[in-house]
């Protein structure tokens, strides 16, 4: 379970709970080795190769791989080290990390968000007020983004993009980043050019046997069968969830970390000892000096190095601050600074060596021992990025950004760990097409740079806002900031961009399909939201209707449900304008997601009241963080009937909602906790067919049982309720009240939804068209339907038709 924001810190007076917590985070620090780091430490399988051949052919001397060293340091310490570990990883979103972090982080403290549905209410929650205290300073910048609606856009495509390239890198890179070309007479090493990718990792890994001399050849075809299977594994392991296997991975890591720690430090020693000198900046200098414009354009082998970076902060909500920088600073960057300069000097004196530097690098007694943490190393890289990008698509999903889909928790300790079955069979096999059709060339991976530094681009930009408005530093603190990491950051992407016409543009394409499908039903969403917005059913017409309603009251509970936050949707007229009977309890529920990671369960449920007391009409909105799973426990509908009856009960000894009554009619809410009620009596039921007296036919009985029996997982619990015999007096309008709550939920309960298709008016312009109607259209008829991502139950349906022309 995400650990609390601050219990990363170590400052207590209390000297026992300053040791549970060193305990604890040094525990922390030991499991993240196994999920955040399995990507960034596999990198020396293949930087020196990917920086050298082809781009760097006849610049092979030892003052070159002196400065590729050199520049391989500095990246090192200037982005992971410098950048993330001791400024980003401070910009945490209650223990939550990533670009989504940041953007919801930003949404909090200025008006950038494009969310329609949010309410003043959503700032009292406990998650949202995390940050400083005191209250923000007026900034000519801040209202200037705020006022334009364009540059809220803006920023919202710019974080989608980072969303979009990470998913991307995910998908395609992986595949096509390799050179896989076999000679007739001689077989050369196969290195996949690593872009924080799957496939690179396995086939990086499994390249080895393609080495001379190590009593093993595989062809190319065998090496690439052998990668595939191995990820055509990994991927349908997926659904038994990372903690069956987790315990396995952070010892993986760790001996991998020591075995290239042993090999650098044994090649340092015995090859070059010299090599210690590159680490002085100068070393750069020298390297373009030699190289000039060879050199810029291999910079995008130096990238190689960085790849995972972005995972220290993006799985910061599995761990603490404290204990990813502890593991990093102390056991990942000696190790891997130490591997790369003892490449270098093993190079130094074997230039020939180049394209299969880690392996020739590797003393011949241990080479297979090696082989094979190299191998399980991969596999767990791998593992860390689909990980991954089943938390960023199920992020933007919670902010209205991605379609609906299955989302599986996998674990009953931790919330972040999650599966997503389409997603993931959409991974295999783009991961598959991708590694088979692009086999024999290296264009399409010279561009894994580009995505690479496109996400840390991003990072570095939400930082700098996040700098100015939420830590409320001097602005040209921000400045500072963003100006030094864009400029170092801009040197790699402008070698990455060069590569992109050579077959870059594939990655580049996915990317921008994703972020599409993001925007698109993004937009739909809203669309369709400002059109329930303008047309809300007026509150003088349901008054002038009278508590009836004009239509036969039945008794029963029906639950209309909503994306308003306010007001009583058009579906409502809809329906009862066509039906000669509704129920008599009707609640609107609006469930909805708020900008923030996660919502404590006694701050979920916000009730009120439409119209006066005899109309027996109420409004519950459920709010729920962008990492909370909406679990199908079967015990919604009890929460719903404690937290309207506490509200009936609060309503009658609290002024301020009592005398709300006479001033609006749908106005003030409040939130309820299901954990503290004692409104009413809660007793399980063993029978609910003859426990109580329904007004369900036999007919419909039977089929609830039915379905009950052919659906155990989601079997609804089946309690009774009932006032207590004794207690304070009552006033006799609230307990009539409760008591016809009570019959109606014995009665049943209906749960009533639009089946909606949303339509471009005719005037509306041809790109409109073709994002609303083919577009939008497409992705609501594949995606799950919202009673099923809602978990309701099928045999208590009602949808109701509705076309919107937005």
């Amino acid at each position: 379970m995400p650990m609390e924001p601050g219990s990363g810190t170590l400052t207590s007076r209390n000297p026992s709970q300053f040791f549970l917590n060193l305990s604890r985070n040094l525990l922390l620090a030991y499991q993240s080795f196994g999920v955040v780091y399995g990507d960034l430490s596999t990198s020396p399988l293949y930087v020196y190769r990917s920086v050298f051949v082809g781009n760097l052919p006849d610049h092979q001397t030892p003052e070159v791989i002196f400065g590729a060293f050199s520049l391989i340091f500095w990246t090192l310490t200037l982005i992971p080290l410098l950048k993330y570990v001791f400024i980003v990883l401070s910009a945490d979103d209650n223990g939550e990390g990533g670009t989504i972090a940041l953007y919801s982080l930003l949404c909090r403290h200025a008006k950038f968000s494009l969310l329609p549905n949010q309410q003043a209410a959503d700032e009292e929650l406990s998650s949202y007020k995390y940050g400083p205290s005191r209250p923000p300073s007026p900034s000519p910048l801040k209202r200037f983004l705020e006022k334009h609606k364009k540059l809220r856009t803006s920023l919202l495509i710019v974080v989608l993009l980072g969303a979009a390239m990470v998913i991307g890198d995910g998908v395609i890179t992986p595949a096509i980043s390799g050179e896989c070309y076999l000679g007739l007479k001689e077989f050369y090493w196969m290195v996949i050019l690593k872009q924080q990718s799957i496939m690179s990792l396995v086939m990086s890994a499994v390249s080895g046997l393609q080495v001379q001399g190590v009593g093993v050849e595989l062809t190319h075809g065998g090496v690439l069968l052998l990668a595939c299977v191995i990820l055509i594994g990994l991927f349908a392991l997926q659904h038994t969830g990372t903690q069956r296997v987790a315990v396995v991975f952070a010892p993986i890591v760790i001996l991998w970390l020591i075995s290239i720690f042993a090999i650098g430090l044994y090649n340092i020693l015995h090859w070059n000892p010299k090599i210690v000198y590159a680490l002085s900046p100068h070393y750069i200098i020298t390297f373009f000096r030699q190289t000039g414009g060879d050199g810029w354009l291999s910079l995008g082998g130096v990238l190689l190095s960085i790849t995972g970076t972005e995972a220290m902060f993006a799985d910061l909500g599995h761990f603490t601050a404290f204990s990813i920088r502890l593991a990093f600073a102390l056991v990942v960057y000696p190790c891997l600074v130490i591997q790369y300069m003892g490449q270098a000097a093993y190079l130094s004196k074997n230039v020939t060596s180049i394209p299969e530097s880690f392996y020739k690098s590797i003393p011949e007694p241990v080479f297979w021992p090696v082989f094979v943490i190299a191998t399980l190393a991969s596999i767990v890289g791998s593992q860390a990025i689909i990980s991954a990008t089943f938390s960023i698509v199920k992020q933007c999903h919670a902010l209205g950004c991605f379609p609906r889909v299955k989302i599986v928790h996998t674990s009953k300790h931790m919330f972040g760990q999650i599966y997503i079955p389409e997603i993931n069979w959409i991974l295999m096999v783009l991961t598959l097409l991708i590694a088979v059709g692009f086999q024999d060339t290296t264009l399409v991976g010279n561009a894994y740079g580009l995505a690479c530094m496109t996400v840390m681009s991003i990072t570095t930009f939400l930082m700098a806002l996040l700098i100015a408005f939420v830590w409320q530093k001097n602005v040209l603190v921000a400045t500072l900031f963003l100006v030094v990491f864009w400029i170092i950051e801009g040197i790699y992407l402008s070698a990455a961009i060069m590569k992109v016409p050579q077959g870059g543009w594939v990655s580049l394409l996915l990317a921008f399909v994703f972020m599409v499908i993001m925007y698109v039903w993004h937009y739909g969403t809203r669309k369709k939201y400002n059109h329930d917005l303008h047309n809300k059913v007026s509150l003088k017409w349901l008054l002038g209707l009278g508590p009836s309603l004009g239509i036969v009251r039945v008794p029963g509970i029906g639950l209309i449900y909503s994306e308003l936050a306010t007001g009583v949707p058009s579906i409502f007229s809809h329906f009862v304008t066509n039906l000669p009977a509704f129920h008599n309890v009707l609640v609107f529920v609006c469930v909805k997601h708020v900008p923030v990671p996660y919502v404590l369960p006694e701050e979920r449920f916000l009730i009120g009241r439409i119209c006066p007391r005899p109309y027996r009409m109420y409004r519950c909105i459920v709010r729920f963080g962008y990492k909370d799973i909406q679990r199908d426990d079967g015990n919604f509908e009890n929460q719903l009937i404690q937290s309207i009856a506490e509200f009936i009960q609060m309503e009658a000894v609290e002024p301020q909602f009592s005398s709300s009554e006479n001033t609006s009619f749908d106005g003030r809410m409040a939130v309820i906790s299901t954990r503290s009620n004692a409104t009413l009596l809660v007793s399980d039921q063993l029978d609910s067919t003859s426990s109580i007296q329904s007004s369900k036919s036999s007919m419909l009985q039977r089929l609830r049982s039915d379905y009950d029996d052919e659906n155990p997982q989601v079997r609804r619990r089946q309690v009774r309720f009932q006032l207590p015999p004794s207690g304070p007096a009552m006033d006799a309008a609230v307990r009539d009240e409760l008591l016809q709550l009570i019959q109606a939920k014995e009665a049943g309960v209906a749960y009533i939804m639009g089946h909606s298709y949303v339509k471009a008016r005719r005037s509306s312009s041809y790109l409109k068209k073709l994002v609303i109607d083919i577009g939008y259209s497409f992705l609501r008829k594949n995606c799950r339907g919202p009673a099923v991502a809602l978990h309701i139950p099928h045999i208590s349906l009602i949808e109701v038709g509705m076309i919107y022309y937005v």
